[in-house]
């Protein structure tokens, strides 16, 4: 069996503690504690279940039903997880109140570095050069084999779509021009429309 965990008490008791939970700025509501069949809703976090009737707390303080109750009674009576409760009460006890707040997901590194997004994005908009063998418009997979061709990193077409939104720019496509245009005939279009000379 595990060490009991005691809550800190400076902030208030458990009455006081359930009332300044409900009274946080983006709780979410929650169901209770029958509704989630002992699990938490999706999203559900400490702070959502310390606003329920039955606080974390309430399982080491006196004047409820049982008082000094297991974690997994604890944890049921709210409506979450044994392991969710406990790593709630720790973040309690070390931060108060912030402990409990949502924290930001972590999310996987950008693939290119500012430097090298840098470099693509001066490559852009110096637009391409065909006279070096470049192509005539910057396509995702032609961006893509720069990227690996100078960076020795490999991208996809979709996620070089990605890094290319994210820094600000967008797709553009030129108009078409049919190869045997004449350039005279269209000036004559436009000035006379379509009577003849």
């Amino acid at each position: 069996m595990g060490r009991a965990i005691t809550i800190r008490t400076d902030l208030g008791t458990a009455a006081d503690l359930r009332r300044m939970a409900k009274q946080q700025r983006g709780r979410r509501p929650v169901n209770g504690p029958g509704d989630s069949g002992g699990s938490a809703p999706h999203g559900e976090t400490a702070e959502g279940a310390t606003s329920r009737p039955e606080a974390p707390g309430d399982c080491q303080r006196p004047g409820r039903d049982e008082p000094g109750s297991s974690r997994a009674q604890a944890a049921r009576a709210v409506g979450i997880e044994r392991q969710s409760l406990c790593d709630a009460i720790k973040r309690f006890n070390a931060e108060g109140f912030a402990g409990l707040v949502d924290r930001p997901k972590g999310h996987r590194r950008e693939r290119l570095s500012e430097a090298e997004q840098a470099v693509l994005i001066n490559l852009i908009l110096r637009g391409p050069d065909p006279e070096k063998g470049e192509p005539c418009a910057w396509t995702l997979p032609d961006l893509c084999r720069f990227i690996e061709e100078r960076f020795d990193k490999s991208m996809c077409p979709q996620s070089m779509s990605r890094v290319v939104r994210r820094l600000g720019l967008s797709r553009q496509k030129a108009r078409p021009v049919h190869p045997q245009k004449n350039a005279k005939a269209a000036e004559a279009f436009q000035k006379r429309g379509c009577s003849m000379p």
